[in-house]
């Protein structure tokens, strides 16, 4: 993606590619919904790695697949909320939909992170999580900094974790969905990053020209108010690249 594409104007219309419908149900319609569950861990992942030999090309070729690892309950409990958010704050909410538009979201706000261009995020990231990260971005080397951006091509995988419905004190409603990203890098990072895990590697093609890539991950929490006459936008509120941005 061109770096153009992350100007002002663009950031917006990802904005909205997200809201889906803006509508709302008429006030004699929206009944209160149930509060939210206790936060819950993005979903486990592993990741499977498989060989074969590429048509016309010399050595092996490496394909990726990632695996989900989740429970029954977990997958329940995420539908029935995503009925609820039909029921109650958009007939024509599609997990489906927004997933895309949370894809693109993800692969923008990545690279403009990567780039030092916190400027143009103000109509994506609240404003309480631009400001933590004007101060982790500051103090990030260059190799985690290139390790953050993520090319829409380079997701291999895309899956919703946490999903919660709640009110505030005024009777605002508001609803936010934790989406979990797999994404191929190529950065000069070390095998081994701070934390807790070692990072996948993947090497791309024969014997005398190798691609070097790293699997990775990121964690980013979308919220949307619903409150009649609220703006139909979704904003982060979350942002986690576990191992580059502590």
């Amino acid at each position: 993606m061109a770096l153009r594409c992350a100007a002002p104007g663009r950031v917006r219309w990802l904005a909205r590619a997200l809201a889906g419908s803006a509508r709302l149900l008429p006030p004699a319609a929206a009944a209160p919904g149930p509060p939210g569950p206790a936060r819950t861990r993005p979903p486990q992942l592993s990741a499977r790695f498989a060989s074969s030999a590429g048509s016309g090309t010399e050595g092996p070729q490496r394909r990726v697949m990632v695996v989900r690892i989740t429970s029954p309950f977990a997958w329940l409990r995420t539908r029935f909320y995503y009925l609820l958010i039909r029921l109650y704050f958009d007939q024509e909410f599609s997990i489906e939909e927004f997933t895309r538009g949370a894809k693109q979201a993800f692969s923008v706000v990545s690279k403009l992170l990567s780039q030092r261009k916190l400027d143009l995020l103000e109509e994506l990231v609240s404003a309480e999580v631009l400001q933590v990260l004007k101060e982790k971005i500051s103090l990030l080397p260059d190799s985690h900094r290139d390790a953050l951006a993520a090319d829409i091509d380079a997701i291999m995988y895309t899956t919703e974790g946490d999903v919660r419905i709640y009110y505030d004190d005024d009777g605002r409603k508001f609803v936010s969905i934790l989406m979990c990203f797999w994404y191929l890098n190529g950065a000069n990072l070390p095998d081994e990053v701070p934390g807790e895990a070692k990072v996948f590697q993947i090497v791309f093609g024969g014997e005398n020209t190798t691609e070097k890539k790293h699997l990775l991950t990121a964690n980013y929490e979308f919220q949307r108010e619903f409150t009649e006459g609220a703006k139909p936008d979704w904003t982060i509120t979350r942002i986690e690249h576990p191992r580059l941005l502590e």
